[in-house]
C-alpha cells in the first residue's frame, strides 16, 4: 500500500547547529524563557529537551535563587537521560551533575519506603540539590510533604502527557497543589501532548500560567543533517498477522517491531510463540549471548542479524539486553528489536530506520512516540518509514465494525501526523487592491482576524490539539472518509467541537478558530506551485491560483478525503463496501417498523434487477432500501451478541 503520509526535508541541518553556550535550536527558544515560573515545552522527540531541562534548572539553582531542582520520570530507564553531562565545555557557565546517591531510577519498586525515605532526605539536604525519580516515587514522596515543602524548588516533569486534569490522576492533584499553595517552579516536558482518553493535562485556568515552548516536528525534521524523508503508511493483512509479517519486514532496514498487545484481537495470546515465529521466519537462530542477551538469526541468504527481544520479561534477561541496548555506539551493533510495551518513549536507538507496529494502537501519544523512535537524525539513513499493519476487516468477522473502526482510526491518527510533520503558514486577510506577498504568509478573502487575545493563544500554541480532539471524533470519522458535504464538516461539526473544547468562547471567537482551523489543515498539506508569475494552490482535487483564495471555497472542500482514496486504491472492492457500510450505520437514522415495511420492497427489487440496492444511487427509494439493509445487519449483530452473553 502506498504512504498515507510522505514527506520530504530540506537537510537544513539547523536543529543539530549549537550557539556559544552549547544549546541547540529549541533548547535556546526555551532557555530564552528561563525567568518564567511555569514553563510547557512540547516539542518532538529527538530535539534535546532532556539538556533543555538542565540549562534552565542550573540558571534557577545559580541566578534565580532555587534551592533545589527534582526531576521526574515516567519510567526508570528514562532517568539515564538525566545523567551527568558536561556542558561547560561547549561554553555553557556550569556543568550538570547530579550525585549518584539522589539517583532514584535504580531497580525495585518506585513506592518503596527506601525511596521515598531518599527523597525526603534530600529535601532536608543542605548540600545537593539534583533528584531524579520517576513520576511514582515523587507521588508517593510528596505525600507525606506539605506543599510549602516544595517551596524554591524546580519540580520538571518528563513526558508530561502522563499528567491529567482529572480528578483521578494523583500526579495530577499532586500538580494542582503545587501551583495552588507553594511557590514551586514546574517545568513540564512532552513530546506529544495527545492524549488517547481525551482528558487535557491541564485544566485551562492552570495552563494559562504557563508559558508555552512549541517547536514543532517540522522544524526539528526540516533542520536534520542526514535524514531527507518521512512515510507513514498502512499494510493490511487477513488470518493472523504472523503470517503476513514477513510481506513487509525487511531485515535489511535497521526495524523496531511492536507486536500486538495480548489482550488485542490482533494478538495470538502466545507473545513468546509470536516472537518465536517472527525469528523462524527470518531464518534460523545459531545462539544467544548469555552476556547481553542479543540474539544471532542466520537469515536464509546467510548474512547473520542481531535481534533483541524486549518481550521476555524475565527480570534478569530484560535486565541483560536493556543495558546492551543502552551501549549501542554503532549501526551494526544491532539489526531488529521485538517488543511490546518496550521501546517507545524515552528509547533512544538513532541507528532505527522503520518502525514496524501491529495492530492499531489506541492513543495518538503511543503512536507519535512509535513514530518517534525512527526519526532520529543519523549518518546510516536518508529515509524514516512507519509502518502499520492493521488487520483487514472480513464479511464472516464477529467483529467486522471494531476491525473498521481500527482502520479508521489508524487513518485519521495518519492525518494528525501529516499536519504536525507539514510547514506552519501564517494567515491574514486580503484586502481589495492588496497585491503584496510576505514569505510564511498565506492571504484569504473573507478570513476572520483574531479578535481577542484568548482565540490569538489558542492559534499559536493549540492548534494541533484542537486538531487532535477534532480527528478523534467519532463522528468526524465517520463523516470524514466522504458521503457528508464539506460544509457540514467544516461549518457544522468542527464548531461543534470547537464549542466543546473551549465552551468560554463567544459564537464570534468561534467562528474565528474554525476557519483558522479549516484553513490550516487544507492549506498545511496542500501542493503550491508557480507558473510564470502566478503562485497556484492544489487542495484535494481543486487547483486555484492563490490571489484568488477565498475561505468560502476552503469550506466546499474536505481536506480528509484524500487519505481515504488511498485507502480505496489498497483494499478490494468488498472490504471497501463493508467499510463503507458500517461508516453508513452511524448516519443512517431508521426504525424496525419502516424497516419492516420496506423488507417485501427490497426483495420484489433484487428479484427485478438482479443485485442488492446502492447505498450511493441517486434514486432515493434505491438509497433507502440499501440504507434499510445496512440497518438489518446492524440490528442482527446487535442481537447476536445479546444472545451471546
Amino acid at each position: 500500500m502506498p504512504d498515507i503520509v510522505h514527506f520530504e526535508y530540506a537537510q537544513t541541518g539547523n536543529s543539530s547547529k549549537t550557539d556559544s553556550l552549547g544549546m541547540r535550536e529549541m533548547q535556546a527558544r526555551a532557555y530564552a524563557a528561563r525567568a518564567s515560573q511555569y514553563l510547557l515545552i512540547k516539542s518532538p522527540p529527538a530535539s534535546g529537551k532532556s539538556r533543555a531541562l538542565m540549562f534552565i534548572a542550573l540558571d534557577k539553582l545559580y541566578h534565580q535563587g532555587l534551592k533545589k531542582v527534582i526531576v521526574a520520570v515516567p519510567e526508570r530507564s528514562i532517568g539515564a537521560s538525566f545523567a551527568k553531562t558536561q556542558l561547560r565545555k561547549y561554553g555553557f557557565f556550569a556543568d550538570w551533575n547530579p550525585v549518584d546517591e539522589y539517583n532514584l531510577c535504580f531497580a525495585g519498586s518506585d513506592s518503596s519506603k527506601g525511596k521515598v525515605k531518599k527523597f525526603h532526605e534530600f529535601m532536608e539536604s543542605k548540600n545537593d540539590n539534583i533528584l531524579i525519580c520517576t513520576h511514582a516515587t515523587l507521588r508517593f514522596a510528596a505525600e507525606g510533604l506539605d506543599e510549602k515543602a516544595f517551596d524554591d524548588c524546580l519540580v520538571a516533569i518528563d513526558e508530561f502527557h502522563h499528567v491529567s486534569a482529572d480528578d483521578s490522576s494523583c500526579l495530577g492533584e499532586m500538580l494542582r497543589g503545587l501551583i495552588s499553595k507553594s511557590s514551586a517552579h514546574i517545568v513540564a516536558m512532552t513530546g506529544s501532548y495527545f492524549r488517547g482518553d481525551s482528558v487535557p493535562v491541564l485544566s485551562p485556568e492552570d495552563e494559562a500560567l504557563f508559558t508555552k515552548i512549541t517547536y514543532n516536528y517540522y522544524e526539528q525534521l526540516n533542520g536534520y543533517k542526514y535524514l531527507k524523508s518521512l512515510g507513514i503508511g498502512y499494510h493490511f493483512y487477513q488470518g493472523k498477522y504472523t503470517s503476513a509479517i514477513g510481506e513487509i519486514l525487511d531485515t535489511d532496514k535497521k526495524t523496531i517491531l511492536h507486536i500486538p498487545n495480548v489482550n488485542s484481537g490482533e494478538s495470538t495470546k502466545d507473545k513468546h510463540s509470536e516472537v518465536d515465529f517472527i525469528l523462524d521466519s527470518i531464518g534460523e537462530v545459531e545462539k544467544q549471548d548469555l552476556e547481553t542477551g542479543v540474539i544471532t538469526v542466520r537469515r536464509k541468504d546467510g548474512k547473520l542479524l542481531k535481534v533483541a527481544d524486549l518481550v521476555d520479561d524475565e527480570p534478569a534477561n530484560r535486565t541483560r539486553i536493556v543495558e546492551y541496548l543502552r551501549k549501542i555506539a554503532k549501526p551494526e551493533d544491532m539489526d531488529l528489536i521485538i517488543a511490546l510495551g518496550m521501546a517507545k518513549e524515552g528509547f533512544d536507538w538513532p541507528f532505527c530506520e522503520h518502525a514496524l507496529t501491529v495492530g492499531y494502537r489506541g492513543s495518538l501519544t503511543e503512536i507519535i512516540q512509535i513514530i518517534g523512535r525512527c526519526t532520529r537524525d543519523s549518518k546510516n539513513k536518508t529515509h524514516a518509514q512507519f509502518t502499520n499493519l492493521i488487520a483487514q476487516p472480513e464479511a464472516k468477522d464477529d467483529d467486522v465494525v471494531v476491525a473498521v473502526n481500527n482502520m479508521l482510526k489508524a487513518i485519521t491518527a495518519s492525518l494528525l501526523m501529516e499536519q504536525v510533520l507539514a510547514p506552519e503558514w501564517n494567515f491574514k486577510t486580503r484586502e481589495d487592491g492588496d497585491d503584496s506577498e510576505e514569505p510564511g504568509t498565506i492571504k484569504i478573502r473573507g478570513f476572520k482576524t483574531p479578535s481577542s487575545k484568548r482565540v490569538k493563544d489558542i492559534i499559536e500554541t493549540d492548534i494541533n490539539d484542537l486538531k487532535a480532539s477534532i480527528l478523534q471524533d467519532k463522528t468526524m470519522q465517520s463523516a470524514m472518509p466522504g458521503g457528508v458535504e464539506p460544509e457540514v464538516i467544516n461549518k457544522v461539526l468542527i464548531p461543534k467541537i470547537i464549542r466543546t473544547k473551549y465552551p468560554d468562547l463567544t459564537d464570534e471567537e468561534v467562528e474565528e478558530i474554525r476557519e483558522h482551523v479549516v484553513a490550516d489543515t487544507a492549506i498545511r498539506t496542500a501542493k503550491i506551485e508557480e507558473h510564470g508569475d502566478k503562485r497556484f494552490i492544489r487542495m484535494a482535487n481543486k487547483f486555484v491560483n492563490i490571489d484568488d483564495l477565498h475561505i468560502d471555497l476552503i469550506d466546499s472542500i474536505n481536506p480528509f478525503q484524500a487519505a481515504f482514496e488511498v485507502l480505496s486504491k489498497s483494499v478490494t472492492p468488498s472490504v471497501l463496501k463493508m467499510i463503507h457500510n458500517v461508516i453508513e450505520e452511524t448516519r443512517i437514522e431508521m426504525t424496525d417498523e419502516e424497516a419492516m415495511l420496506l423488507w417485501p420492497k427490497i426483495k420484489a427489487f433484487r428479484e427485478t434487477n438482479g443485485r442488492e440496492p446502492n447505498i450511493s444511487s441517486v434514486n432515493p427509494q434505491e438509497k433507502r432500501f440499501a440504507e434499510c439493509i445496512v440497518y438489518l445487519r446492524k440490528r442482527k449483530r446487535e442481537r447476536d451478541a445479546q444472545n451471546a452473553r
